[in-house]
């Protein structure tokens, strides 16, 4: 059977190679989930394959994935530990890392996991620096700046609790915490 006469449900050999390359292609520049992955497959080929059918959208995307997956590319655990890592060195709080991950479509067993290992202590102590809130001020504060701090850590998925004892530490508490707990 040519590719002309093939069921409008089975992709074509150039569909699949054109996946295949296209996987490469944007594995080559960027970590992805398993649904980044589908998704970008699934926009992609509607733009380059005019005639192309649901069915076939959704197999050729799976065989991407599937791809990616046999030769080591596409890792969802993986994305989430780096992630998670990344986040808490750049002052994300767990729950802001975990609704991200969530978004990237990764399961919520594997950001559980990922965040085991995560330090909320030291994102918050991090996220007050590169704010200069709390130890790192540079003046003294008033009731309403240090309202408008709290909120901002509220804001970024912070605990009242972990909120209230980074402010309250002394800028060598702070630093101290950040060089034992770095890695």
């Amino acid at each position: 059977m040519s590719d002309d006469q093939t069921p409008s449900h089975i992709p074509t050999a150039r569909m699949l190679s054109w996946a295949r390359n296209s996987t490469i292609y944007r594995l080559e520049r960027q970590m992805m989930t398993e649904r980044q992955l589908f998704d970008a497959i699934v926009r992609k080929a509607k733009q380059k394959f005019e005639d192309i059918s649901e069915m076939q959208l959704k197999a050729v995307a799976n065989s991407a994935v599937t791809f990616a997956c046999e030769h080591g590319g596409l890792n969802d655990a993986t994305y989430a530990e780096v992630s998670a890592r990344s986040g808490v060195r750049n002052g994300r709080s767990k729950r802001r890392i975990a609704q991200k991950l969530s978004q990237k479509g990764v399961d919520r067993e594997v950001i559980a996991t990922a965040l085991d290992e995560a330090d909320d202590l030291l994102a918050a102590i991090v996220f007050a620096r590169k704010r200069a809130f709390g130890p790192f001020r540079r003046h003294d504060t008033d009731r309403e700046r240090a309202t408008k701090e709290m909120a901002a850590f509220a804001r970024n998925g912070f605990s009242f609790d972990m909120g209230r004892t980074v402010l309250g530490m002394s800028r060598q508490e702070a630093e101290d915490v950040m060089s034992a707990r770095s890695r």
